[in-house]
């Protein structure tokens, strides 16, 4: 059963976004190309979410930035069987319907109508590119079919302070949609529940038939900024069978774990969530594995044990890749991409390091997020002194240091 309902499912990935707020990791690449977790790329979340799930036929739709994006795709998921009609292709801009780029989430799909008219499924799983999770997409198309749906929302309830940031759903007791405000000031509550709210992650399952029509009308229709959460959903839920799915019922710790990663610090805060002693986001689960593409690194090694001297090659709590060397340097609550190396007597706590960064000796790095590539010069300190940083750095609000892909310091 499982099997040939997600044989008749197709999933289009939204991957144009141009994630200003995560400026400046996506000075050179879109945000699903961002490096998450030390190795992965944040897009690989939601296509791993797809294989794991059955669903073999997927459409990516880059434009913001996007040679990093569409050359990880091609290294790490050219894993499917054309012969058996599997697939993931990347669908850039092709003006086949006019001169524009992609105006929103719903005009990226409908200038792709051609192309999901062209493949045999009965459903379609609209995904975002840029959002931290495991879902199994079949549990939430079985659900849409049961409930004869013409359109499904998988939702989660968030506090009601952060709802704003979101779309809110109203919903009857039967789970069919009968209200939604994109973004409220005032969001309105899950019955019962004053302190939380019922939002949308982004992800929509459709009977192919009905996208094709509505997006059709959609692109039609004056003053429509043709976007999923702001004119589809509430053209929809009046006059069609709108419904919620529940996301995070299930089993692990993690089944509840969404996050969408659009700030420095969200970002920051999910990477350091990976490096604490009990993770809540489980990225050692056989059953779910998230697959990525990684070079051919050596094993990652910790070098000089001469604590006397005060130089030790050590790691604590710590997210450590492939390639990474410790060399009498030390390493606390930090997350180390491929090819890192690390220095005698430098320091990094609670920081990111994306691939191939040097940390000179006795540098020190607290709170900071750098990009490839990147050599701390020798005895250079990041994070230490916040008016110092703000002459030299980009910093968040919150206090925390990037430093861009490819700085020269």
């Amino acid at each position: 059963m499982r099997t040939r309902i997600m044989h008749n499912t197709v999933a289009v990935v939204l991957a144009g976004g141009a994630g200003e707020r995560l400026n400046p990791l996506t000075r050179d690449r879109a945000k699903p190309a961002v490096i998450f977790g030390g190795k992965y790329r944040i897009i690989d979340f939601t296509l791993s979410n797809c294989v794991n799930s059955g669903i073999r036929k997927i459409f990516i739709l880059p434009q913001y930035k996007s040679h990093s994006l569409i050359e990880h795709t091609r290294d790490a998921w050219s894993i499917l069987n054309p012969e058996l009609g599997e697939f993931i292709s990347n669908l850039s801009p092709q003006m086949r319907v006019g001169e524009d780029w992609y105006r929103g989430t719903a005009d990226a799909v409908y200038q792709n109508l051609y192309h999901l008219k062209q493949v045999d499924a009965e459903y379609v799983v609209v995904l975002s590119g840029d959002h931290i999770y495991k879902m199994d997409y079949g549990h939430f198309v079985r659900y849409h079919q049961h409930r004869k749906a013409d359109m499904t929302i998988s939702s989660i309830e968030v506090d009601i302070r952060e709802a704003t940031r979101f779309g809110v759903i109203h919903a009857g007791p039967d789970g069919r949609v009968d209200g939604f405000e994109e973004k409220p000031a005032n969001p309105r509550p899950v019955p019962g529940r004053p302190d939380k709210a019922f939002v949308s992650m982004g992800v929509y399952v459709f009977k192919r038939d009905v996208l094709i029509d509505i997006l059709t009308k959609d692109a039609l229709q004056e003053g429509s900024r043709h976007d999923f959460a702001r004119d589809i959903i509430p053209f929809m839920y009046p006059g069609h069978r709108v419904f919620v799915y529940r996301f995070g019922v299930g089993k692990g710790r993690d089944v509840s774990y969404w996050r969408d990663i659009g700030t420095i610090e969200a970002y920051w805060q999910a990477n350091m969530d990976l490096a604490s002693v009990s993770p809540v986001f489980n990225l050692y689960d056989r059953d779910w594995p998230i697959r990525t593409y990684e070079g051919q690194y050596p094993p990652a090694k910790t070098v000089f044990a001469d604590e006397d001297k005060g130089r030790a090659g050590k790691a604590l709590d710590s997210v450590i890749c492939s390639g990474v060397i410790i060399s009498g340097g030390k390493v606390q609550g930090s997350i180390l991409s491929p090819g890192v190396r690390v220095n005698s007597y430098a320091e990094v706590h609670e920081s990111i390091l994306f691939h191939n960064v040097v940390v000179g000796m006795k540098a020190k790095i607290r709170r900071a997020i750098i990009d490839k590539g990147v050599r701390i010069p020798d005895g250079m300190r990041i994070g230490y002194d916040p008016e110092k940083d703000h002459r030299r750095f980009f910093v968040s609000d919150e206090g925390i240091v990037v430093i861009p892909k490819g700085e020269i310091l």
